[in-house]
């Protein structure tokens, strides 16, 4: 280890851990140096994203996500870098230009098992069960989010456009309001 990386691990240390959601908030609650909330969630800019071990090129690269849009939540700044963290829990760093504030959800990523056909959810004309259904979708999917009332989302999959109960999208915090 050379100087400069125990330097940034020294630093590192002093960062302050990510802030948790208030109870029963489902809100951030702390701001960054950034001036944006902490935690937030976000999106993959590019089909090619290196998470790193640490904050800078010099760490290694343990994982590269290929699927642009993904919703990622940020729970910790330092300079250009946000550690982020996925659906499945895991975190690293990735550079901050390659993350976007478009705001999209995966379409219940915990109903996803290996060797099974992922289940179907339906997307509603309206913001209700009892509303048509629009069209079934895959868990997993990745859903454009237009607007949360706190306990449904307007979303689009591809050219369709409909609404889905909130607790079925990883992306969105319970009961966030988004306009």
């Amino acid at each position: 280890m050379t100087f400069n990386q125990a330097l940034r691990l020294v630093i590192l240390a002093a960062v302050p851990v990510a802030s948790t959601l208030a109870l029963g908030q489902g809100k951030p609650v702390e701001t960054a140096a950034s001036g944006l909330p902490l935690p937030r969630y976000v999106s993959l800019k590019s089909d090619k994203v290196n998470l790193r071990k640490g904050p800078g090129t010099e760490f290694p690269t343990v994982w590269v996500y290929r699927r642009a849009g993904l919703p990622v939540e940020v729970v910790r700044e330092y300079e250009g870098w946000r550690e982020i963290r996925d659906a499945e829990g895991i975190s690293g760093w990735v550079v901050q230009s390659l993350l976007s504030g478009r705001r999209t959800a995966l379409v219940e990523p915990w109903a996803v098992k290996p060797n099974s056909p992922p289940p179907q959810s339906t997307i509603y004309s309206d913001n209700s069960t009892n509303a048509k259904p629009v069209i079934q979708v895959e868990a997993g999917v990745i859903a454009n989010v237009i607007g949360c009332d706190g306990k449904w989302c307007q979303i689009t999959v591809e050219d369709f456009k409909g609404h889905m109960p909130q607790k079925q999208l990883w992306g969105v915090y319970e009961a966030e309001i988004i306009k």
